[in-house]
């Protein structure tokens, strides 16, 4: 499955940061985890710490799937909002989700702390309104954040302007948002965990899973078998080829990034991540080295070669976007690239065991705007049903949701 188009700036400005063996005799362990971008890399890193004997199997090089094109704005800020998700499942349950993915972010700190030199910030969202009409739509979404505890405020219009010379009628600010380097983030943690003992292959496809009350036998291209007590898949959008029963549309998303700008251009913008309220949204934020990410423009195209041909296009829409919602801002793309991601119908995640493959076989997807909070809050999940014991996301990230009235 091609799962990028373009240059993602990620890959080339890491590089191939570390050569991993491939899958090449009949191996055993407790957790076999198949995927190896960043979901795959904090999910293993859980179990592992943990105490489970782990095992990472990758087809394509470690983070050369979907983590090397994502755009890695870290948000408990869900593509579906609060209200809506509060009228789908209950308040209570719409809460559950935002507050899942807002404890996410300080734990990704930590882990990046640990690991070091991954580009992680702490960082500020500004959710700003298209369109004036949006505007009713987005104080009454801040006013059941505020009710529930989050720290967000609104800003009007001469506030945008003068702060972020964005050209919009208002906007929630959120103080709690972040960025990383997904790609490092994935490499140093498989790297990490190779030291300690964790087998990590790349360029290993598994090709056949057999599934039994028992046990989980994987079989590679090249005939190894991979037999684990557990598996997780991870495998981010390819993880869907799996299942007979469709839980989520792929779609693509395109994105630029600029040379590095000089912090008078950017004024707040430098430490805040931006998106609008329209859809598909355009959203933009900084990097380490003050470079400015720019994404959006998503469709429906899911053929590689039809995407590809789409990359600089998009980028030229997304400059004259930025352009107008920023007057005064030229950008010019460095580079650009599309991915591949995946939509649910509620933007929720799925963590957990489908009945196609019983209680043996999790699947990890976490899919839509939020995939590496979703990960990082997902992780601990997946270890809690691999020991048989119960978690608060259990219900609502679970595949039984799809069968909720809402």
């Amino acid at each position: 499955m091609d799962l990028k188009s373009g240059y993602p700036f990620w890959a080339i400005k890491n590089g191939l940061m570390h050569a991993f063996p491939q899958l090449q005799r009949d191996t055993r362990c407790d957790v076999a985890v198949i995927g190896g971008g960043i979901s795959g890399a904090l999910i293993a890193s859980e179990l592992a710490e943990n105490g489970h004997e782990v095992v990472v199997v990758e087809r394509r090089d470690v983070g050369w799937g979907s983590s090397a094109a994502s755009t890695a704005l870290l948000q408990y800020e869900i593509d579906t909002h609060m209200i809506d998700l509060a009228k789908r499942y209950g308040e209570d349950d719409a809460v559950l989700a935002y507050r899942a993915c807002a404890e996410a972010i300080p734990l990704l700190q930590e882990l990046a702390a640990d690991v070091g030199d991954v580009d992680f910030r702490r960082m500020h969202s500004l959710y700003y309104a298209s369109r004036r009409r949006h505007v009713p739509l987005l104080q009454a979404e801040l006013a059941m954040r505020s009710k529930h505890g989050f720290e967000v405020g609104w800003l009007a219009a001469d506030a945008l302007r003068e702060s972020y010379g964005i050209d919009a009628p208002g906007a929630i600010l959120s103080q709690l948002a972040a960025r990383i380097d997904p790609y490092r983030m994935a490499y140093r943690l498989f790297t990490r965990l190779e030291k300690r003992g964790v087998g990590v292959f790349d360029r290993s496809a598994i090709t056949r899973i057999d599934a039994t009350s028992r046990g989980v036998t994987l079989h590679t291209a090249d005939g190894v078998r991979l037999r684990a007590a557990h598996t997780v898949f991870a495998a981010g959008y390819a993880s869907q080829q799996w299942l007979d029963q469709r839980v989520a549309r792929n779609r693509s998303s395109y994105a630029f990034i600029t040379d590095p700008l000089d912090s008078a251009q950017l004024r707040e913008l430098a430490h805040t991540m931006a998106w609008e309220s329209a859809r598909p949204y355009l959203y933009l934020r900084t990097t380490g080295d003050s470079r400015l990410l720019v994404g959006g423009e998503d469709d429906a195209i899911d053929i590689p070669v039809r995407r590809d041909a789409r990359v600089d296009r998009k980028a030229r829409k997304l400059v004259k976007k930025v352009a107008k919602a920023i007057p005064g801002l030229a950008l010019v793309p460095a580079f650009a690239w599309a991915g591949t991601f995946a939509e649910t119908e509620d933007s929720l995640p799925f963590f957990g065991p489908h009945p196609q493959y019983g209680a043996r076989v999790q699947f990890a997807m976490a899919y839509g705007g939020n995939g590496i909070s979703y990960s990082a809050a997902g992780a601990p999940l997946i270890r809690a049903l691999i020991e048989r014991r119960k978690h608060p996301l259990a219900q609502l990230f679970s595949f039984g949701r799809l069968n909720r009235n809402g």
